[in-house]
């Protein structure tokens, strides 16, 4: 819990001009930058892209046993893989270096993307979709990683909550993607992921390699972030001693994170339903309602990069944005009311385009350099893993509730708690934390 962090030495102020381990000059900046956003989209694609073909998957394979049960796995498994398998590659990040393993990954995706072309057995699809999911735990964690090593202090925030708001933009666009090209066939979209092929080489060419300074350094005087070259799979510093990987610190930053995938997923996955029970079923507005929502998770992404604080004291308040997001949603359904509705999940969308990145920037903050890509890893594994149990908390709930809304409404309620905590966990260790992002490990 950010409550249970030990004390950090108080930073210099934190801003744009703070030092990076990289050149941010343009526009060999720029183009690094988008590479790092191109490829956490990736997984993005995986997750939604055959989401509005899946019908015409169901009627292809309507024939196979179970087909009805299967069909939907080829959408979620990649999410298991990555939820399961994030760890892992996490500890090979650090190990093998994390530009290399990018691109390994990166290339392997279309691989694995573009096997349904071929396929004609679902099992097989499903399989190969579940190392698509492999494929997506590298590169997000790998994405994330090289973030945190690239960039310090404010620009590091800056470019995590862009991060937030490239997937949410990015969900929405993959969506109406899907679509438009799955009206020429169920197979494809499956295409869309050969578009990582081009991305490998600019990759293996564009982005740096760093790793830790040679020179032997006390951990309280040296930021993980302004590491120099050695050598890419070579990460501890001669004559440093391992410290000890802060499992203490980083367990309660993923459980936090696990929760709040299930409250940032819960209107992208659920607003149609939710909507249908209002009786709207004309698919223009629910698309709408669901745009009108995505820009309001990257409005949200846009206020935290503006806040240049520490993100642990901000957590209780985010919670309970997200909070009365849902009350008011659940209320909309009472009264039976859809624009009320869509007003809800604005309201609770801004908070969740502000809880991604300050729980990802909150873990950042507890890694030293040699430890960021398992830190990533699990950070990676809990966001997705929530996702992946987002719809089968809520359908757990359901008919205990009377409706879907009012398991929404639960999961509000859950979220208030989660608030109420943090804030008393927080008052008990101390007045709310005034410093600027750390920027070191303690």
């Amino acid at each position: 819990m950010p409550g249970s962090v030990s004390p950090i030495p108080p930073p210099a102020a934190v801003d744009d001009a703070a030092a990076s381990p990289v050149a941010v000059s343009r526009p060999v900046h720029l183009l690094r930058v988008t590479l790092l956003m191109a490829g956490s989209c990736l997984p993005i694609l995986g997750a939604v892209l055959i989401a509005p073909v899946l019908p015409k998957m169901q009627d292809h394979f309507a024939s196979v046993p179970g087909a009805k049960a299967l069909v939907p796995l080829a959408l979620t498994v990649p999410a298991l893989s990555l939820a399961l398998l994030a760890p892992f590659a996490g500890m090979i990040v650090d190990r093998l270096g994390r530009k290399r393993l990018l691109v390994v990954a990166t290339v392997l995706y279309a691989v694995f993307g573009t096997a349904p072309l071929w396929l004609d057995s679902l099992g097989a699809i499903i399989a190969s979709r579940a190392l698509v999911g492999v494929t997506e735990a590298a590169i997000m964690t790998c994405c994330t990683t090289l973030i945190g090593d690239y960039y310090s202090g404010h620009r590091r925030v800056k470019y995590l909550a862009l991060q937030t708001m490239c997937a949410s933009a990015s969900a929405t666009v993959f969506f109406v993607l899907g679509g438009a090209v799955g009206a020429a066939g169920w197979r494809v979209p499956f295409w869309i992921y050969a578009v990582s092929l081009a991305l490998a080489p600019l990759m293996a060419t564009a982005l740096p390699t760093l790793a830790v300074r040679a020179a032997a350094h006390d951990a309280s005087d040296e930021a993980p972030d302004e590491a120099e070259t050695r050598a890419e799979g070579d990460t501890r510093p001669e004559g440093q001693t391992r410290r000890p990987f802060p499992w203490r610190q980083l367990a309660g930053i993923c459980a936090l994170t696990f929760f709040g995938a299930m409250v940032f997923y819960t209107v992208p996955v659920e607003m149609s339903y939710l909507l249908d029970d209002l009786g709207v079923e004309n698919t223009g507005v629910i698309g709408l309602a669901t745009a009108i929502a995505s820009a309001a998770t990257v409005a949200g992404a846009i206020a935290f990069a503006r806040l240049k604080r520490s993100p642990d004291p901000m957590l209780p308040a985010v919670f309970a944005v997200c909070a009365v997001g849902f009350g008011v949603m659940f209320l909309a359904d009472l009264m039976g009311d859809a624009p009320l509705l869509v007003i809800g999940a604005v309201v609770n969308c801004v908070g969740t385009g502000m809880l991604l990145p300050a729980l990802l920037t909150s873990a950042m903050s507890r890694l030293a350099f040699e430890d960021r890509g398992r830190g990533t890893g699990l950070w990676t594994a809990a966001f997705f893993g929530g996702e992946f149990v987002c719809p089968l908390v809520l359908l757990a709930v359901e008919p205990a509730v009377g409706s879907l809304a009012g398991a929404v409404g639960v999961l509000g309620l859950a979220a208030a708690l989660v608030a109420a905590g943090l804030l008393a966990v927080r008052r008990r260790a101390g007045a709310a934390d005034p410093r600027p992002l750390p920027e070191q490990l303690a």
